[in-house]
């Protein structure tokens, strides 16, 4: 942790403070990975973070730690950077393709949430283009669908953001922030913030697919053979867009579920044999709480709104589907 602390004072010219993760947080966590890492709490940029040092670095693997840091950032909400002591050339490569943040003092500090890439070479600092992070991309959505108010996202505090998107103020924070580094958007004032976007609907859209930020919100896909009970779920895919379109619904149903409400179906064992093959239903696991916006679209439909949906399917090129797509794009954009 000394040789972190003044690596970053070094290449950052900053100094943090670094301690170890309370409780309140460790309780939260699963046993192996309270045992696997030492955590730390520490700010980063003026945000919060989690720096993670694997115990035993010889049993490293890439597949392993993006499944765990991805665990902890689920659960705890908050950003983790891993931290090595050594790490061969191959495997930062490894870890840069997979978008994992990690530190090695002295040679590479790569935190694509913080918009940083330090490299031995140098030290130069790169501030790279990054897609939106989920809750900027519900934010942006939000915004681009409330014709009937399109001033009410930014007449809302950060605060008053939050409680209209169900998440919490440090998340609506990093949405900003995000939003804000690919100058989609500004942020007014001092205690009381407000966003402002910087272009029109259309040329946000236009903008965003242009540079490729838009993220697939679908995180995963899980087949079961009934609806958990007692769970409100919203139609997605090929079944929402006959909602939207003059397309025919497919034979396969597909509900979004959001991320949060899966792994606690899943962790209480409430999922009718849950696989990734086949089943009666496909569950697709959301990055973002769907709801919130589709109350924008309609009350009765029971789809998810029709942006999201398009983006969830974007890349998909059957041609039915890119002609309902473009549908949704003449009746809710253009």
């Amino acid at each position: 942790m000394k040789k972190l602390l003044a690596y970053i004072n070094e290449v950052l010219g900053i100094k943090i403070d670094i301690q170890p993760m309370t409780k309140v947080f460790t309780d939260k966590l699963p046993m192996y990975l309270k045992e696997g890492y030492y955590w730390h709490n520490a700010y980063l940029a003026d945000k919060p973070c989690l720096f993670a040092e694997i115990k035993n670095a010889d049993s490293f693997s890439s597949a392993q730690l993006e499944k765990h840091m991805q665990q902890v950032k689920t659960i705890l909400e908050i950003p983790v950077i891993t931290v090595f002591e050594q790490l061969e050339a191959f495997n930062r490569k490894r870890l840069i393709e997979k978008r994992i943040a990690f530190v090695v003092p002295n040679k590479q500090l790569y935190a694509p949430e913080f918009f940083i890439d330090l490299k031995e070479y140098g030290n130069t600092l790169k501030i790279e283009q990054a897609n939106m992070i989920p809750i900027a991309q519900q934010l942006l959505l939000y915004y681009l669908l409330d014709r009937k108010d399109s001033m009410q996202i930014e007449q809302k505090t950060f605060k008053e953001l939050a409680a209209l998107l169900g998440v919490n103020q440090m998340g609506i924070s990093r949405a900003a922030e995000n939003l804000k580094s690919n100058e989609l958007i500004e942020v007014i004032g001092d205690k009381e913030k407000n966003i402002h976007f910087l272009k029109s609907r259309n040329e946000l859209w236009l903008d965003a697919q242009k540079r490729n930020l838009w993220i697939n919100p679908v995180l995963k896909q899980v087949y079961v053979d009934a609806i958990p009970q007692g769970t409100s779920l919203l139609k997605s895919a090929t079944s929402a867009l006959p909602e939207y379109s003059d397309m025919n619904p497919s034979l396969q149903e597909f509900y979004a579920i959001e991320k949060g409400i899966y792994f606690k179906l899943k962790k209480q064992n409430l999922l009718a044999n849950a696989n990734k093959y086949e089943g009666k239903y496909c569950l697709e696991v959301w990055k973002y709480n769907p709801e919130p916006i589709v109350e924008l679209v309609n009350n009765d439909l029971k789809v998810v709104d029709p942006l999201s949906l398009y983006i969830s399917l974007m890349d998909n090129p059957d041609e039915r589907i890119e002609m309902a797509l473009e549908q949704i794009l003449e009746h809710y954009l253009w």
